[in-house]
């Protein structure tokens, strides 16, 4: 169950098309350095207007369509490293106040206006993340703590903006959180019953699907070697 006094909400909005950056000696395309807009966003099946990837493999896509970031774990980050977060440092289209992984589902529909969202899967973190915070351990931190933001997919494409309240449409029967699936894909890693248990999920992403097949398989090779 939800039991938030705050209403959930979009508290910023953000957006950015990709630009080269700095790694190591080399330069590397992304998009994760976003601006915060006032402006409402059209979100359709593909992502955000406005907004694009450098990795378009790993990154965006109809299971990726908008990426979402909670509000409340960023004191924890001020905290952790003693210096401010702006909305966005996480390279998030949507910063969301009200819920957190605990709270939220794999296949949750969430309403936005006229948009309909569906979580797809938890964010995963990548280098870029260290790169756009001057933080190289943040990555890891981010899978040790599951405090990973997740993405959308777009049932009913629709307007984004800054402010715009958010309402919970319906609980997938599963039950398993945001949070759950970063304990299964991070420290439960030869657990293959919570594995199938996901995996029976079929609203998680396609490329959760994939990796968590794949381990899943190999689980079971070994149990009959």
């Amino acid at each position: 169950m939800l039991h938030r006094a705050v209403t959930p909400s979009i508290v910023s909005l953000q957006v950015g098309m990709p630009a080269l950056i700095a790694h190591g000696s080399k330069e590397v395309l992304s998009g994760i350095f976003k601006q915060p807009t006032d402006e409402a966003c059209y979100a359709g099946g593909n992502g955000v207007e406005g907004d694009g990837q450098g990795d378009t493999i790993n990154h965006g896509g109809p299971d990726k369509a908008v990426c979402a970031y909670f509000d409340i774990r960023y004191p924890y980050w001020e905290k952790q490293f003693g210096r401010p977060f702006e909305p966005g440092s996480f390279g998030e289209n949507v910063t969301i106040s009200g819920w957190s992984e605990e709270e939220l589902n794999i296949g949750d529909i969430v309403q936005a206006g006229d948009a309909v969202l569906q979580v797809s899967q938890p964010r995963q973190p990548c280098f870029k993340l260290g790169i756009r915070n001057e933080l190289p351990n943040l990555p890891m931190l981010v899978q040790q703590t599951g405090y990973s933001g997740f993405y959308f997919r777009v049932l009913e494409p629709g307007r984004l903006q800054k402010g715009q309240e958010l309402t919970l449409m319906e609980r997938h029967p599963a039950g398993i959180s945001v949070m759950e699936a970063n304990v299964i894909m991070y420290r439960q890693k030869d657990n293959a019953p919570a594995i199938e248990k996901l995996l029976a999920v079929k609203e998680l992403a396609a490329s959760w699907h994939e990796q968590l097949g794949g381990r899943l398989a190999k689980l079971r090779e070994a149990e009959l070697s």
